[in-house]
C-alpha cells in the first residue's frame, strides 16, 4: 500500500522563467577599459625582437671580428 502512494505522487515541479537572465545584452558593459587588437601587440612584439635581434647580431659580429684582428696580430 506504501508504494501505491508514492506511485500516485506527482512531481509539479516550476522553474522560474529565467528568459531575461539568460539573454546577452546588445552592448558588453566596460569597465573603461579598452580592447586591444592582437594584431598590434605582435606588431609591437615583433618591432623589439628585431631591435634585440640586431643589436645581438652587431655585438656577435663584432666579437668576431676582434677575434680574428687578435689572431691575424699573434700569428705575426
Amino acid at each position: 500500500m506504501l508504494s501505491k502512494g508514492l506511485i500516485d505522487i506527482k512531481n509539479s515541479i516550476q522553474t522560474a522563467n529565467n528568459e531575461g537572465l539568460a539573454k546577452k545584452p546588445s552592448k558588453e558593459v566596460s569597465d573603461g577599459v579598452a580592447r586591444v587588437d592582437i594584431n598590434v601587440l605582435k606588431s609591437k612584439l615583433q618591432k623589439t625582437q628585431n631591435k634585440e635581434f640586431k643589436k645581438n647580431l652587431i655585438f656577435i659580429s663584432l666579437l668576431i671580428l676582434g677575434m680574428i684582428s687578435l689572431a691575424i696580430f699573434l700569428s705575426f
